[in-house]
């Protein structure tokens, strides 16, 4: 039995909101009988990306991370409608029907994702549908990973071998966007961000960055090694939050640096100088 799923890798999103537009363009203005009532022209973001400005200067990153319906196996929007009016289908799609819906605006509160969003003109809760009506219709996969240019939304049948998603999510383990809610999601998310460590390595002596240098971070679930680049600088990427860290720099004919970090929040340690021995 076919069940629908989604993987959003955030490592390879770029934040062009193609996935945005390309929802707003499907349902703005749009009705389709038995799946959705029209969408109003502003307001509503069934597909939204969120900014997600990392570190301070000098270093500061941007992740993006798009954040859709996850299609609950455990959906409380099921548990708060009545008369049946959010439903999941066999393939897994839960569907907001845009009938018995009416008048229901309990049903957005019930989202602990705050996804749903409410149509004033229609008086009906309304949400990403994963473009039903068009894969009932034969077409493979929605609007949003088919507008995707770099191929951060991945959509199929989980349950499906030969399907690029289960191909994927047997090679490797996915995140959940909150996992503490134990919804049973069928979005799933690669690269979420978390904190990064970096800095830049320099040769006192010479006055200039030490490049090719191995730096050793120490911490969480063991020890990670770094090459710095041809200025110097180092990257350590995913590290959890709130939990203590050893940036360890040692090279022959130099001091070395043995650095305690904790990581409450991104962090750069800007230019770490190198004095020579003795």
């Amino acid at each position: 039995m076919t069940r629908y799923g989604m993987i959003i890798n955030c490592e390879v999103c770029i934040g062009c909101y193609n996935c945005f537009l390309s929802c707003q363009d499907e349902f703005c203005g749009n009705e389709y009988q038995g799946y959705s009532a029209a969408a109003p022209l502003e307001g509503h973001n069934w597909m939204r990306v969120i900014d997600k400005e990392r570190g301070e200067f000098p270093k500061v990153k941007m992740a993006y991370i798009p954040k859709t319906c996850m299609h609950c196996e455990n959906a409380p929007c099921i548990e708060a409608a009545r008369n049946n009016a959010v439903y999941r289908r066999q393939d897994g799609i839960v569907i907001i029907d845009p009938q018995k819906a009416k008048g229901q605006k309990q049903i957005v509160s019930a989202c602990p994702y705050r996804v749903i969003e409410w149509n004033e003109q229609e008086q009906v809760p309304q949400k990403c549908i994963m473009c039903a009506h068009l894969l009932d219709k034969g077409l493979k996969e929605p609007r949003c990973v088919e507008a995707c240019p770099t191929n951060a939304l991945i959509f199929g049948d989980m349950d499906d071998p030969d399907s690029d998603i289960s191909k994927i999510l047997k090679r490797k383990s996915f995140e959940k966007l909150s996992p503490e809610f134990e919804l049973k999601e069928k979005v799933l998310y690669n690269g979420l961000p978390k904190r990064f460590i970096s800095g830049t390595v320099v040769y006192q002596d010479k006055n200039e960055c030490a490049e090719n240098l191995q730096v050793e971070l120490v911490g969480g679930t063991g020890k990670t090694t770094s090459i710095t680049n041809e200025f110097g600088d180092f990257e350590f990427e995913g590290l959890e939050a709130d939990k203590t860290y050893r940036v360890i720099i040692d090279q022959s004919g130099y001091n070395g640096e043995d650095l305690e970090i904790q990581t409450l929040r991104d962090v750069h340690l800007g230019e770490i100088y190198l004095n020579p021995e003795g």
